[in-house]
C-alpha cells in the first residue's frame, strides 16, 4: 500500500497535474517544467489522492471481452481494428456515451473517460460538474463533486497560473490534452469491468512568461467501470506513471506554436 500524506491520502510522487484521478489533472491535469518538479508532484498527487479514496467495487468475473472463457490461442493484446459495432453518439459537452454492453464497449468507454478526466474542463467549476455527471455512476457524483471542488479551489488554481474560473491569464493558453495509446481489459462481467488505459499527453500553460511550461507525460489510468442505466460509467479510478519511452531529441516548440496547435487541432473520440 502506498504511504499516505497527513490527510490520509496515498502519496503518488507523480509529476503530472491531473484532475480527479491522479493529479489535479485533477484528476489529472497539468504539469510544470522540470525545474518546478516539486510543484508538479503536488498537483499530480491531488488527483491521484482523490481517486484512490474511492473504493474499488464490482470486480469482474475474469471472462474475456466477448463473454467467453479465455483460450490459449487468443492474442495477449486486443486489436484496435474496426469491429463493425455502431459508433457511440456524443451527448452534451462532447463526451461520448452509449457504449456497447461488452468488453470492447468497456474499453472504448475507459479510453474516452480518461481523456475527459485529464482535460482542462475539470479545472473549470461550471464544466466540472457536467463532466462528473456524465462520467461517473450516480452514487459517486455528489462525493466526487465535493472532493473535486475542494481540490481545485482558488488557491490551487492560482498555484498553476489560473483564475478562480480555471482560465489562463490574457496572452496565455492552458493545455491539458491526453491521447490513449492502448487499453487492456483485466476484469469483465455484465455488471462491471476493469480497464487499464495507457496514455501520453501534454500539460501546462503556453505563454512567453509562463512559469508552468507545456511538457509531455506518460501514465496509465485504471478505471473501475459499472454498467448503469444502459451505459458504462466510472465507479473509481487511479493512475500511475509510465510506461515511458526514452526521450527523443525533438526541438521544443515555442509557446505560441503550442497554443496555436491546441486551438487548431481538435481531440479524438475513441470508439471501436
Amino acid at each position: 500500500m502506498s504511504p499516505t500524506d497527513e490527510q490520509g491520502y496515498p502519496e503518488t510522487g507523480q509529476t503530472r497535474t491531473r484532475l480527479p484521478g491522479g493529479d489535479p489533472y485533477g484528476g489529472a491535469p497539468r504539469r510544470t517544467g522540470r525545474s518546478s518538479s516539486r510543484g508538479l508532484v503536488t498537483v499530480v498527487g491531488v488527483v491521484v489522492l482523490l481517486i484512490a479514496a474511492i473504493a474499488f467495487a464490482n470486480r469482474g468475473d475474469g471472462s474475456s471481452a466477448d463473454g467467453s472463457t479465455a483460450k490459449g490461442d487468443q492474442p495477449r493484446t486486443s486489436s484496435t481494428a474496426a469491429s463493425g459495432t455502431k459508433p457511440v453518439e456524443s451527448k452534451s459537452g462532447g463526451i461520448p456515451s452509449g457504449f456497447a454492453h461488452s468488453g470492447q464497449g468497456a474499453e472504448s468507454a475507459a479510453a474516452n473517460y480518461a481523456v475527459a478526466l485529464v482535460s482542462a474542463d475539470i479545472l473549470k467549476p461550471v464544466r466540472r460538474s457536467e463532466v462528473v455527471k456524465q462520467v461517473f455512476v450516480i452514487d459517486q457524483q455528489a462525493s466526487l463533486t465535493d472532493k473535486f471542488n475542494k481540490a481545485y479551489d482558488k488557491q490551487f488554481l492560482s498555484s498553476i497560473g489560473l483564475d478562480a474560473n480555471g482560465n489562463a491569464p490574457a496572452g496565455h493558453t492552458y493545455v491539458s490534452r491526453t491521447a490513449p495509446l492502448g487499453t487492456k481489459l483485466t476484469n469483465y462481467s455484465d455488471a462491471a469491468a476493469t480497464v487499464e488505459v495507457w496514455c501520453t499527453g501534454v500539460f501546462g500553460t503556453a505563454g512567453d512568461d509562463s512559469t508552468n511550461p507545456v511538457t509531455s507525460d506518460w501514465f496509465t489510468m485504471t478505471l473501475q467501470l459499472r454498467w448503469e442505466n444502459g451505459d458504462w460509467k466510472v465507479d473509481s479510478f487511479s493512475q500511475k506513471d509510465g510506461p515511458a519511452p526514452v526521450p527523443g531529441d525533438n526541438k521544443a516548440s515555442s509557446a505560441d506554436q503550442m497554443a496555436k496547435a491546441v486551438e487548431e487541432y481538435g481531440g479524438f473520440t475513441y470508439a471501436r
